[in-house]
């Protein structure tokens, strides 16, 4: 009997176990999330710090390469020196810089002019003006749409208040509504707490599995609903003792009354036990889908 009693409680202790078990994976996995993110900002905050460690050695490296420049004109100025006065060489290689840089510049000056503005202007002037009239109709003043007319410089500090308005009621309502949590943890206090939370999340998945391991539930529900059988077999089988050692001694004659009172009491204890096997068949037949199907999900 103890061994059957133990059999039913392990298996009703997985079965809650199970609420218990998802409650918590749902509760770790966005700490996990938020810490996996904090570590990738540190990373990455890490990462910026070599990243601009490598980029001062590579100004160091072009300004060597500045250097290189400067020496190749400083010799071709000193090749010049050999046919003429050495500031007349100079002068020249200068006047030569000075009308690459006069040609190139004005070259790029006159095309950046055609060029500009980079944005349809006009398009957006129209699109904006078409946007006034739909929302205030004939009130509204194209004035606005010019940059240096009063009215747009009006519309634009107006609008500027209420977007620091916004902005200032925005930081106030998130700094009462956001916890003060301390100072950011360090990338090697947070890996310590990844790793930490990670063997959890393996142990608790690991304890999911078995939960949801088929052969051990139905093994379990069987376990469960043999023993429940066993002891209402049991029951009967003691009621229908009790109703023939009943029936056998009020009945000293052994007359045809005694008789159909103990067959009466035996179909009716018969009656019981099937009244029990059958709900507990069709409850060990639906836990074992439910176990299955939720396995198949969690898997899928």
């Amino acid at each position: 009997m103890s061994g059957r009693h133990t059999g039913r409680t392990n298996g009703g202790q997985r079965l809650s176990a199970l609420p218990k078990t998802l409650k918590l994976i749902f509760k770790l996995a966005p700490r996990q999330l938020n810490d996996e993110i904090a570590f990738a900002k540190a990373e990455l905050k890490r990462k910026g710090v070599q990243f601009g460690v490598a980029a001062a050695f590579l100004a160091v490296a072009l300004i060597f390469v500045v250097f290189l420049v400067i020496g190749l004109i400083v010799a071709a100025i000193m090749g010049l020196a050999t046919i003429m006065p050495a500031w007349l060489a100079a002068l020249l290689v200068c006047a030569a810089f000075l009308v690459i840089a006069l040609i190139v510049g004005l070259i790029g000056y006159g095309r950046l002019k055609k060029a500009m503005p980079l944005l349809p202007e006009e398009t957006i002037r129209g699109l904006k003006h078409d946007l006034g009239i739909a929302k205030e109709g004939s009130s509204f003043d194209a004035a606005v749409l010019d940059p240096g007319s009063p009215q747009a410089k009006a519309a634009k500090a107006a609008k500027e208040e209420a977007a620091a308005k916004a902005k200032a009621e925005k930081a106030a309502k998130k700094a009462a509504e956001q916890p003060d949590l301390g100072p950011a943890p360090t990338e090697a206090e947070l890996r310590r707490r990844l790793n930490q939370r990670r063997e959890h999340l393996t142990g608790v998945r690991d304890d999911l599995g078995q939960e949801l391991d088929v052969k051990t539930q139905a093994q379990a529900l069987l376990a469960a609903t043999g023993q429940r059988l066993a002891e209402g077999k049991e029951a009967a089988d003691k009621k229908i003792a009790g109703f023939r050692s009943h029936s056998a001694s009020a009945a000293g004659s052994a007359d045809r009354s005694g008789t159909s009172t103990g067959a009466g009491a035996a179909s009716a204890a018969a009656a019981e036990l099937g009244k029990r096997w059958k709900p507990l068949t069709a409850l060990a037949a639906s836990a074992a889908a439910f176990v299955f199907l939720l396995r198949r999900l969690l898997k899928g």
